[in-house]
């Protein structure tokens, strides 16, 4: 059977296409963590060379994949559990805790459902980069406290610009240690659809997951360290046709580069959308 490279934002599917192949991925090394009680999987992925990068089609660096089936429950308690869990993955890539001034931008199109998790992600974020330049930091916490900052650019088609015009003007002005971004991806997989959240400490290109190529957010592209934050809402139809018959020989031409998207995505990002932004919460305020 033909091995078929669908587009992928996840590095985890990435690297699971070569698995039933004899060909080891060179310089990737793979680790996993399995939590029975939360039922809750953490797989860390590192591309630590530039042949497993290219192999990969993804930048060196390290990818963390939370993966809960129960993700799209409505339970809070164990989205909090998630939260919790999201929190410490992301403290991992942060490296040691201290004070920090923070920028966290959601991207994406707000009007469109599936592309909207990032802007509901900060509406819901404790913001408190103008409370501490107002008041100081015993207004929010005490010495320790970071100064976090917000913003949701929109796309190209609203503003005029580029993403990473907008955030480089942005960091030129507030001059943050830190930029996460926060954006939706597409997936391999449907069974990864709202059930898996990836971090990564090598930014994002943001629209690469639908074939819509913008300009790269990274370290080496903004000046600042870089962490992209991303849960797949869509899927190709190419991928679900595949799963399907084994091949693509069939499929319809007016399919390709079609998208397929959960018929309740609205209150699954809604959902999760907060579940992350909780997860930021418990990473820069510990006591809240």
């Amino acid at each position: 059977m033909e091995r078929m490279r669908v587009r992928t934002d996840l590095a985890l599917e990435a690297r699971e296409s070569f698995e039933g192949s004899e060909t080891e991925v060179h310089g990737v090394i793979v680790e996993e963590e399995y939590d029975e009680e939360r039922d809750i999987r953490v797989t860390r992925v590192r591309i630590e060379s530039e042949r497993g990068a290219k192999e990969m089609g993804k930048p060196m660096g390290r990818y963390l994949t939370l993966e809960a089936p129960g993700m799209a429950s409505p339970d809070e308690n164990y989205h909090r559990e998630i939260s919790e869990c999201l929190a410490s993955c992301l403290l991992e890539l942060m490296g040691e805790p201290h004070a920090r001034e923070v920028l966290v931008a959601g991207l994406g199109n707000r009007d469109v459902t599936p592309d909207a998790l990032g802007p509901k992600a900060v509406s819901n974020l404790l913001i408190t980069r103008h409370l501490i330049r107002e008041y100081g930091k015993a207004a929010v916490g005490g010495e320790g406290v970071n100064a976090i900052s917000g913003i949701v650019p929109g796309v190209m088609a609203q503003t005029g610009m580029e993403t990473s015009e907008i955030l480089q003007g942005v960091i030129d002005q507030t001059k943050p240690d830190l930029v996460i971004v926060i954006d939706a991806l597409a997936a391999r997989s449907t069974r990864r659809l709202s059930r898996t959240i990836q971090l990564t400490d090598t930014g994002i290109q943001p629209g690469s997951g639908v074939g819509n190529h913008r300009g790269s957010l990274t370290r080496e592209s903004l000046g600042v360290p870089v962490i992209a934050i991303g849960m797949p809402t869509v899927v190709e139809a190419a991928a679900i046709i595949y799963d399907a018959q084994g091949s693509c020989e069939r499929m319809p031409p007016h399919l390709n580069g079609m998208f397929v998207t959960p018929k309740n995505i609205d209150e699954t990002v809604r959902q999760l959308s907060y579940t992350i932004s909780e997860a930021l919460n418990i990473a820069f305020f510990p006591r809240t």
